[in-house]
């Protein structure tokens, strides 16, 4: 067996777990051990653009097979779905991803499944010309997503939704945040150019860069030692929008895996303290590994936030961040298994459970504080309507998310909808789909 033939089987089974057993992609990728840094990245390309595309794949392969709703074992069905990802997607040379894909079935110990999926990928090869344009008439099969999907961003975001739907299956980009803190962003500037990696943009005061391309973390220079952190532009406003001062007393809650709280302590390093609340420890396991490599320090707490009395000591925040657990539609490009784990039904009990959160940790916010809901969902359903309805049941609370952004740089063109906080949509300047509102408890 060759090893590219082990590595689709692996990537088909990858698939199979996240389509059949609902696994993240992330959790079953991160199972996988390989010496092999050249096998390692096609097994992670291989995987991320089969379920990134996999709505699209799966419509093709319905019109490949030669009987209607013909029965494929899973995980032959999932190395089907990457045979084709490799003939439509990748500069893979056809006879390769053809011969390769077929070898797989003996890793995968179903050589008789060589045959069905040998006249799969030559019939592909054959007809894709003639079958996709058939399928994508359907939005929903030519951009790879749930029609549910489909139907709510429509709703939410109008003409703008199509490129929404079309950056969400674009590789996302790479950012890394400087750390003010432990070097100059002129200086960062240097150690990249001198390492020959590529800076296409920059934000926030040049803190914020946009490398040429992706780079695995050791590569990075000065990384292990807290010089710089890869972070999304648009979760970088985060920190920059509730602004932390010296002196001042800050929840992070829901913090895991820890890329705000740094940022919090990199902008404000003489905070009187900064505590971080997760609901799971494991997830908090990162938040401990970062600031670490950062040399910052903060009270970790696996406790749920919505539950104060557990965790709190009583004494008022001057700001919070709350960065409500949400379906993530936002990160779809990072994150493409959201599209086969996310249900519709999922929206609701979500935004139950963030307005939950913002009346639960409004009371411990000082008179003259500020807190800051964060949301990486691309809905209105999580986002402005939660907003409006804390807005409309809580007197001591006002919307200043404007009165915040009129004092920083430009964010590109994030997009105003309805009257509160700014939406960001996925690929706005290079960035990731997000939300914030900033809000104010008035002084008595």
């Amino acid at each position: 067996m060759s090893a590219s033939a082990a590595v689709r089987a692996r990537a088909a089974r990858i698939v199979a777990e996240v389509v059949e057993h609902g696994r993240s992609l992330d959790a079953v990728l991160g199972a996988e051990t390989t010496s092999n840094k050249q096998e390692r990245g096609l097994l992670r390309s291989l995987s991320y653009d089969s379920i990134r595309w996999y709505v699209r794949l799966d419509a093709l392969l319905a019109r490949l097979l030669s009987r209607p709703n013909q029965a494929l074992e899973p995980e032959i069905r999932a190395l089907a779905i990457v045979g084709l990802c490799q003939l439509i997607y990748t500069d893979i040379p056809a006879h390769a991803a053809v011969a390769e894909t077929v070898a797989a079935t003996r890793e995968l110990k179903q050589p008789r499944a060589s045959g069905l999926v040998n006249a799969i990928l030559r019939r592909c090869q054959r007809e894709q010309a003639q079958l996709l344009p058939k399928i994508d008439r359907d939005l929903a099969v030519r951009t790879a997503h749930p029609r549910w999907l489909v139907e709510k961003l429509r709703r939410d975001w109008g003409d703008r939704a199509n490129d929404i739907l079309d950056a969400n299956n674009q590789r996302p980009p790479f950012w890394i945040r400087v750390n003010r803190a432990r070097s100059a962003a002129a200086n960062y500037r240097e150690q990249l150019q001198a390492q020959q990696i590529g800076v296409l943009a920059s934000a926030f005061d040049d803190t914020a860069l946009l490398l040429d391309r992706a780079k695995d973390v050791s590569d990075l220079p000065g990384f292990s030692e807290g010089l710089v952190s890869v972070q999304d532009a648009a979760a970088q406003l985060a920190g920059h929008l509730l602004d932390p001062q010296a002196g001042e007393r800050i929840l992070d809650a829901c913090a895991a895996p820890g890329g705000k709280t740094g940022h919090l302590l990199e902008l404000a390093p003489e905070l009187a303290g900064l505590t971080a609340v997760d609901v799971s420890p494991e997830r908090l396991m990162r938040v401990t590994q970062n600031l670490q490599r950062l040399g910052v320090t903060a009270q970790v707490i696996a406790a749920d936030a919505a539950e104060p009395a557990s965790w709190w000591d009583g004494k008022p925040f001057n700001r919070i961040l709350l960065d409500v657990p949400c379906s993530a539609t936002g990160v779809i490009r990072r994150h493409p298994d959201i599209k086969l784990l996310r249900r519709s039904d999922d929206i609701a009990a979500l935004a139950v459970r963030q307005l939950q959160l913002l009346r639960t940790l409004w009371p411990l916010l000082q008179p003259g504080g500020r807190l800051l809901y964060a949301s990486c969902s691309a809905l209105q359903a999580e986002t402005t309507a939660v907003i409006a309805e804390f807005l409309r049941d809580e007197p001591t609370a006002r919307d200043v998310t404007d009165a915040r952004l009129q004092v920083l740089p430009p964010v590109g063109e994030g997009t105003r909808a309805g009257t509160h906080g700014l939406r960001i949509a996925a690929g706005s300047a290079g960035m990731d789909g997000f939300y914030y509102a900033l809000l104010e408890k008035p002084c008595a």
